[in-house]
């Protein structure tokens, strides 16, 4: 169902109480019935206030046009890692890329802001969403996005064997101006109570949001916020972002063109960069080269790799 259907159908259950308080002598029930009407009036005013935030002045942006820099902020990137292949070992490496990532931001003096954080039972990352603030850091990190493998002896095999998985980068730019068309039915949200960090009180209402774009299947969420209503504008922000990176990507003019997501299924087939830890090798297999010291790499320090692949 979509938002203005659900609006419609709260809308008649108000007339229906109404009628049935105009009716009644017994206090107690009328009572219960302004409670019923003014609950249901509060419903609509969040469904009114998610339908403005996807139901703007959005237009098709043609992607082939050379004026996108002017649309997206090259001093800010959404940066989103996934565990891919692999299970816990995958979620553990996802960690490992969301710290290196992070120490790198540090060295750099890179403003950051954790959008979103979902972890597994041993400390791995399900998904993490990161905003950061730098200058010129979008241009600089875009070429991080794709499949990220890694090779190595996990912490929890026993056998000493190496395990080979994956996790999943994508850069996504900040626009500048809102020029796509998201069509409100083609939009699925839900709200769930938030995890991970953010303190006690992060799980005890549920203002976490997840928007799932229908057409092209792109999930965002997001809980950085205390309210529903800040999390709802910025996962927004975030989906326009992915699906304006999606277009560029695949150099097609409309939504409804896209047919796969940037970053893929985060097989082991679609490989960006390997990590191999028994060899110290870390391999860009875009340019096909070869660095080394992957303690220091995992540090951040990645000016070598980021400026090589730009």
């Amino acid at each position: 169902m979509n938002l203005k259907n659900e609006i419609e159908q709260i809308k008649s259950q108000i007339n229906e109480t109404n009628a049935l308080l105009s009716n009644e002598q017994n206090p107690d029930m009328k009572a219960l019935y302004q409670e019923e009407i003014s609950n249901l009036d509060k419903q609509i005013t969040n469904l009114e206030l998610s339908l403005n935030a996807l139901d703007g002045n959005y237009e098709d942006t043609d992607s082939t046009d050379n004026n996108s820099q002017n649309v997206i902020n090259p001093n800010v990137a959404i940066l989103e890692i996934r565990a891919g292949t692999g299970g816990d070992e995958a979620a553990l490496f996802a960690f490992d890329l969301y710290r290196m990532y992070m120490r790198h931001a540090e060295r750099k003096n890179y403003k950051t802001e954790e959008l979103f954080y979902s972890e597994n039972e041993v400390g791995g990352i399900k998904t993490v969403t990161v905003k950061i603030k730098g200058s010129n850091v979008y241009n600089l990190l875009r070429n991080e996005s794709g499949v990220h493998r890694v090779q190595r002896v996990p912490v929890t095999e026993a056998g000493g064997r190496i395990h080979t998985s994956t996790a999943t980068v994508a850069v996504l730019p900040e626009l500048k101006k809102v020029n796509i068309e998201i069509k409100p039915e083609d939009v699925k949200m839900d709200f769930f109570r938030a995890g991970g960090h953010g303190g006690q009180n992060v799980n005890k209402v549920s203002t976490a949001v997840r928007l799932t774009h229908l057409p092209t299947g792109v999930v965002v969420e997001c809980q950085e916020e205390r309210y529903q209503m800040k999390n709802r504008e910025k996962a927004m922000e975030i989906l326009k972002s992915r699906l304006y990176n999606m277009m560029q990507e695949q150099q097609v003019k409309s939504i409804t063109d896209l047919r796969m997501e940037q970053v893929g299924s985060g097989e082991r087939s679609e490989k960006i960069r390997t990590y191999n830890w028994p060899q110290d090798r870390i391999t860009d297999h875009r340019i096909n080269k070869n660095f080394h010291n992957i303690p220091a790499v995992m540090n951040g320090e990645i000016d070598e790799i980021v400026n090589a692949c730009a």
